[in-house]
């Protein structure tokens, strides 16, 4: 008795503490989309109106984050931009994790010539440095948010369908699946029913842990000039439209590049707690 109680207290400490994380970065990242959803709302000031007469200024009580070469309001942008980014990348992680599970369901569930080609079709996107093969298919689609957005998502659904091709074979052998299966199942009740709520949770964990990767690959894409374009307020364009004044007035690149620092860390941070609470490994490890 005495041996078994220290584990079961240590394993129920274990989970409240990831618990307590999940719901702490769960928080923080409610509230950075919250801000982002309102952030018209919450500027102090007209992001986009230009007022030379206050250009560059410091950072002040009235400017927080000081003001840009147009006088434009460093703190309401960066507010402002926080929509760009963070819904910018909520769509293109939720394009590619939606074409990378489905074209991994469907190769593991499939197999056979469409598995090979697909999965060569991977491998070649695998093959090149993500960023250095986006910068390619951005250039060529021609730059902007959305040609940025497009030319990630061509090079990121891979990972989503590696992974969603070996849990599918793993998950296609289990017994409770032939037995499905013999009970008459049609193909799309199995995957719907049975396979894809038992993939789920490595896909939600890679999802949420790549909003941070996917943030700040389409904030380098901006910073390069084939992602969101001026005036439009992105962190990536801000910092780009900033960098030549780095050494006069530093203020006006630290912003955006802080709120992006601070977004990608709450974003991988919830990642993290994620796949430790659902990890049945890390909740009875000591």
């Amino acid at each position: 008795m005495t041996a078994v109680e220290p584990t079961l207290l240590q394993a129920f400490v274990h989970n409240s503490s990831g618990k307590t994380r999940l719901y702490i970065f769960g928080t923080m990242a409610a509230l950075l989309i919250i801000g982002a959803l309102f952030s018209e709302s919450l500027c102090p000031y007209d992001p986009y109106l230009q007022n030379l007469d206050i250009a560059l200024e410091q950072p002040s009580a009235a400017h927080i984050f000081g003001t840009d070469r147009y006088g434009r309001d460093m703190l309401s942008r960066v507010i402002a931009g926080s929509r760009t980014s963070i819904f910018s990348t909520f769509l293109l992680v939720a394009i590619i994790t939606t074409l990378g599970t489905a074209i991994g369901v469907f190769c593991g569930w499939a197999r056979g010539r469409a598995d090979n080609i697909l999965m060569r079709v991977s491998d070649l996107c695998l093959a090149f440095p993500g960023l250095v093969f986006a910068l390619a298919v951005a250039g060529v689609l021609g730059g902007g948010l959305h040609n940025a957005i497009l030319a990630l998502a061509a090079i990121s659904w891979p990972k989503y369908a590696r992974i969603a091709r070996s849990q599918t074979l793993s998950v296609r052998e289990t017994a409770y699946l032939k037995a499905a299966r013999l009970a008459g199942c049609s193909t799309s009740r199995l995957i719907l029913r049975h396979i894809l709520p038992n993939i789920a949770g490595p896909i939600l964990v890679t999802a949420t842990l790549d909003v941070g990767t996917m943030m700040m690959e389409l904030a380098g894409l901006s910073f390069l000039g084939l992602g969101a374009k001026p005036p439009t307020p992105e962190w990536g364009s801000m910092m780009s439209e900033t960098r030549g004044l780095l050494q006069t007035i530093p203020w006006a690149v630290f912003a955006p590049g802080v709120a992006i620092f601070l977004a990608v860390m709450v974003f991988n941070l919830l990642g993290d707690a994620i796949r430790d609470y659902l990890d049945p490994k890390m909740r009875v490890k000591s």
